[in-house]
């Protein structure tokens, strides 16, 4: 479970973040939408330990990214919308490197790794260099050391971008197995359609400031998410 409370980020004198509270619950697939520059990124880079942030906390089940960021850390796993990944490394040794940093054991790395490499499609690219990759062979390699090593909670900024078709169908498959064991998905993004079939809860943020957040029921009542976030912005 995810808790943030009174979340402020300011940057001199601009508010990214206005006092943002929310709960993202064990179980569910929790879409976050906003225009570009609303504060998707900021808070999501909050949540996982990448900013710091002015005002109130945030809590990963039940301990505060402040004061315990290893152990929030090793509970999560960062899908960022630009994979910035060490480019000069083999793909393999890579994900390795995240596996060793989340002491992810021998049988269970190669496992994982089979799996979704076989299931993105590039293992035949895995003693390839990074520098070699686009960027969807390059999302791929970060969503693969994202999941080898289980994590409790995927939190993933504009996860579909770059990738092809299938490995979009993927995703979506990946991310409903996690759901069925209980785990936590926050993600970001700008197709409307694909949250608003995907996910069962959802926050809009416009101007670092919460507009609605409830179920996906909830929000669009009997308009389309699509519909419902166009009056808003509007």
């Amino acid at each position: 479970m995810i808790e943030i409370k009174n979340v402020t980020k300011k940057y001199g004198e601009k508010s990214a973040l206005k006092n943002i509270s929310f709960n993202i619950n064990n179980g569910e697939i929790f879409a976050f939408i906003g225009h570009n520059g609303a504060g998707k990124t900021t808070l999501i880079k909050s949540i996982v330990g990448i900013h710091e942030f002015d005002e109130g906390d945030i809590l990963i089940n039940g301990k505060s990214i402040k004061t315990k960021p290893i152990e929030c850390k090793k509970q999560m796993a960062f899908v960022p919308d630009n994979p910035e990944l060490y480019e000069q490394m083999k793909a393999i040794d890579f994900i390795n490197f995240v596996c060793d940093m989340y002491e992810v054991p021998q049988n269970v790395r190669e496992e994982n790794i089979k799996k979704y490499s076989k299931m993105f499609e590039i293992e035949d690219n895995l003693n390839d260099t990074i520098d070699s990759f686009s960027h969807g062979m390059k999302q791929k390699i970060a969503l693969i050391s994202a999941l080898a090593h289980n994590p409790d909670i995927l939190i993933m900024d504009e996860p579909f971008v770059g990738l092809d078709p299938k490995a979009v169908f993927d995703v979506k498959k990946v991310m409903n197995e996690m759901i069925e064991q209980g785990k936590t998905i926050f993600f970001s993004t700008h197709i409307l359609d694909v949250a608003e079939k995907l996910c069962s809860r959802v926050a809009i943020i416009k101007n670092g400031e919460l507009l609605k957040v409830g179920s996906m029921a909830e929000i669009k009542g009997d308009k389309s998410l699509e519909k419902v976030f166009l009056d808003l912005e509007g």
